[in-house]
């Protein structure tokens, strides 16, 4: 009898699961995905404000050289293709409400994080690749007359960034929102579990 007493000690003391609140968890999601979005957005700004300073520059400079203009055209390319992955993702996000059907939109984030983690994980690496061949290539006419030290100086910040970037920030970058992804999925999940 003592066991049983026990075991009904143990079991009663079980944390119950709580019931989320459907409005608080639908303010956290809102919240969440704006704070994505609004990310994703001046990203946009910004590649396209880019875009344009690489198209003047490389149709209204005067460059000696074709691969200086090569090297300009093929970091346009990369960031085009960039451009058009974050406007994807952008609609992605955008193109459902929460409130209008929360089983769609559950799937519509799992449908971005999923397409987010798989091109996000190879695409970098080619845009990194593209950036550093078009510098690269730009870099040979507009250090043409520096000196040796400014070269290697140039050149090797340039790889040195390039590197941080790759390994130090890109990690944690999508590491942070990987995590913010899975915590408004699963909130969305025991939400949805509540009403099943």
């Amino acid at each position: 009898m003592k066991d049983f007493d026990h075991l009904m000690s143990v079991w009663q003391a079980q944390p119950k699961k709580e019931h989320l609140s459907v409005d608080e968890v639908l303010k956290q999601v809102k919240k969440g995905i704006r704070g994505i979005t609004s990310r994703l957005y001046w990203a946009i700004i910004a590649m396209i404000a880019t875009l344009v300073w690489a198209f003047i520059l490389m149709f209204f400079m005067a460059f000696k050289s074709p691969a200086t203009t090569l090297g300009i055209l093929i970091i346009m390319i990369g960031m085009v293709m960039y451009l058009v992955i974050i406007v994807r993702h952008y609609h992605l996000l955008n193109k459902h409400d929460i409130t209008q059907n929360p089983t769609d939109y559950l799937d519509t984030l799992k449908e971005f994080q999923k397409t987010r983690s798989k091109i996000t994980g190879w695409f970098y690496y080619t845009y990194i690749l593209l950036l550093s061949a078009g510098l690269g290539l730009y870099f040979i006419e507009v250090l043409e007359n520096a000196p040796l030290y400014f070269k290697i100086l140039t050149y090797g910040s340039t790889m040195v960034w390039f590197l941080f970037t790759t390994f130090y920030i890109k990690p944690r970058m999508f590491k942070s929102e990987e995590e913010k992804l899975n915590l408004l999925i699963d909130r969305l999940e025991r939400l949805q579990q509540q009403f099943d």
